[in-house]
């Protein structure tokens, strides 16, 4: 780990599966509305308790138990957008003022006031669902082109979660490589190597900068 770095943030909402929707496809439901909820919501290995999760091939598990959203990403959204964007709305358990969720260090953790430890492991990559969702004119591209596409994080330490809990990030590894960079595979082939490296490395986000590092090597040199 590098020198630790501290910054505060704060939980702006806790949001959960209001209501499953059909969808044509083979999963034929989709849990992307997400809503507020008061009060505390108890967080376990395989994320918050009252949501679910219909598409298990790309969403869900222990390496993507919770999702989290920035709400001033959000808030630079509804500008755009002309139209107000209330939590949960891009499909988020947790909108998070005070840190930039995308730009979050792969590895790092979150420490929360209630004694829950998240850990930061992929980026979200937009689907076809989510265009339909928001119902925005090429959404999808819009939305991957700006690189605004929040984190998914894994539980460390399970515990009860509510909005108003304040949030510590601590230790960003020293490979450097944010969900950002991950996403729009921008990493540098050394920081990836030095990701692949981290013993920490949890074996989903293994797989996929394995196969990058791959990618980024067949490229050509630039003449």
């Amino acid at each position: 780990m590098s020198a630790a770095r501290t910054m505060i943030g704060t939980v702006e909402a806790v949001c959960v599966v209001h209501d499953e929707r059909p969808i044509v496809g083979p999963f034929g439901r989709t849990s992307i509305d997400k809503r507020p909820v008061a009060g505390e919501v108890t967080v376990t290995e395989f994320g918050l308790r009252g949501d679910k999760v219909s598409n298990t091939r790309d969403h869900g598990g222990l390496a993507k138990a919770v999702y989290a959203y920035s709400a001033a990403e959000a808030e630079r959204w509804e500008k755009e957008l002309g139209r107000h964007l209330s939590p949960g709305w891009f499909g988020e358990n947790l909108r998070i003022r005070g840190i930039a969720v995308s730009d979050a260090v792969i590895g790092e953790r979150w420490v929360f006031s209630s004694g829950l430890v998240l850990e930061v492991t992929l980026p979200r990559v937009p689907c076809i669902v989510f265009g339909r969702w928001a119902g925005e004119s090429k959404w999808v591209r819009r939305f991957a082109e700006q690189g605004d596409i929040g984190a998914y994080l894994r539980v460390v330490v399970p515990a009860a979660i509510q909005a108003g809990d304040s949030v510590e990030v601590l230790d960003p590894p020293d490979h450097q490589v944010t969900i950002r960079d991950f996403f729009g595979r921008t990493a540098s082939a050394e920081n990836l190597a030095s990701l692949i490296a981290d013993p920490e490395i949890v074996p989903e986000v293994l797989a996929e900068a394995t196969k990058r590092l791959k990618q980024s090597r067949r490229k050509p040199a630039l003449s």
